[in-house]
């Protein structure tokens, strides 16, 4: 594993530390994240600027279900706090979008954890639309409940 993704766990903790307890991303989840997608890195010489996560749906959901396995899905955004606000965050989803693509895939899914109200206008000016809701993950100690807000955009 790159070792620059250690460090963009930073930013999530800034981001989440006032509702989840300890980290929710940690080097043995990025490992199992790898064994299902990809991530795209954002670099600067030998420096890890930004990451995202890209999965084709069929393996998040029921790969029986025809409709799913024209979708993939994105996560985990991070951008380095000295970098943000400079469009990288932008660079990134188009670079995934892009990729799933290129993969086949017609829709992207996202969730947003409610607590975030900042991260709903940013996803909704790139095309997403709210489509539902889901569960937080029962193993990850939040000291306010939460859950996710499902958003799809047609790439």
């Amino acid at each position: 594993m790159p070792k620059g993704l250690r460090a963009l766990s930073t930013p999530f903790r800034d981001a989440e530390q006032f509702f989840v307890e300890g980290d929710r991303i940690n080097v043995e989840g990025v490992q199992t994240f790898l064994n299902c997608g990809k991530f795209l890195l954002a670099e600067s010489e030998d420096a890890l600027l930004g990451c995202v996560y890209v999965e084709p749906q069929e393996i998040r959901g029921d790969s029986s279900s025809a409709h799913l396995q024209d979708r993939a899905y994105l996560g985990l955004l991070s951008v380095d706090s000295a970098h943000q606000q400079r469009g990288l965050g932008s660079v990134l989803m188009d670079a995934a979008e892009e990729y799933c693509r290129e993969l086949g895939a017609t829709f992207m899914n996202i969730k947003v954890v409610n607590l975030r109200e900042e991260l709903l206008p940013y996803y909704r000016k790139r095309g997403y639309v709210e489509v539902g809701t889901s569960q937080f993950p029962a193993d990850v100690e939040t000291k306010v409940p939460c859950h996710f807000i499902d958003m799809s955009k047609p790439l």
